[in-house]
């Protein structure tokens, strides 16, 4: 994601989440996180042609990372386009040299969390009222990566 992207990302956020729709200074912070030496995030964009199909971020502190956001278009729900991705966010993570990857998803989303799941995301616990101002919970989810699998069998 770039600076250019930031207006469709905004109008596909805005229709997608229309209670609790990050901002354009909540996106422009991140992607100053993103570049450079030092980078702990990572934005990627989905197009068609002009038209923006989806989008999703990771960021990374220690060995934690964290999906900050994953959006897709509705006419493309049910195309694959969540599952490459997430695929291309944890491409992101590993890269990162990352443990453990975490996530927030709305209790209620449960189409969500099948895709986390079958990517090996296990629910760990809530966040009550995480979602605002519809005061929805979270559900924690996680994924440990083959580095903390390596790490605990070399250990």
């Amino acid at each position: 994601m770039r600076w250019w992207d930031i207006d469709p990302v905004l109008a596909l956020e805005k229709d997608l989440f229309p209670d609790d729709a990050w901002s354009r200074g909540m996106f422009w912070s991140e992607l100053a996180h993103a570049r450079g030496v030092g980078s702990t995030r990572r934005y990627v964009v989905a197009y068609d042609g002009d038209r923006l199909l989806g989008y999703g971020g990771v960021a990374a502190s220690g060995d934690l990372a964290d999906v900050q956001t994953i959006a897709v278009a509705r006419d493309q729900w049910g195309t694959g386009l969540g599952a490459r991705l997430l695929t291309e966010l944890l491409r992101h993570a590993t890269a990162f040299e990352v443990a453990e990857v975490m996530l927030e998803v709305r209790v209620d989303n449960t189409r969500a969390q099948k895709l986390y799941e079958r990517f090996g995301f296990e629910p760990i616990g809530f966040r009550r009222g995480y979602y605002q101002p519809g005061n929805v919970d979270a559900l924690v989810m996680r994924l440990t990566t083959e580095k903390a699998t390596e790490e605990k069998n070399h250990g």
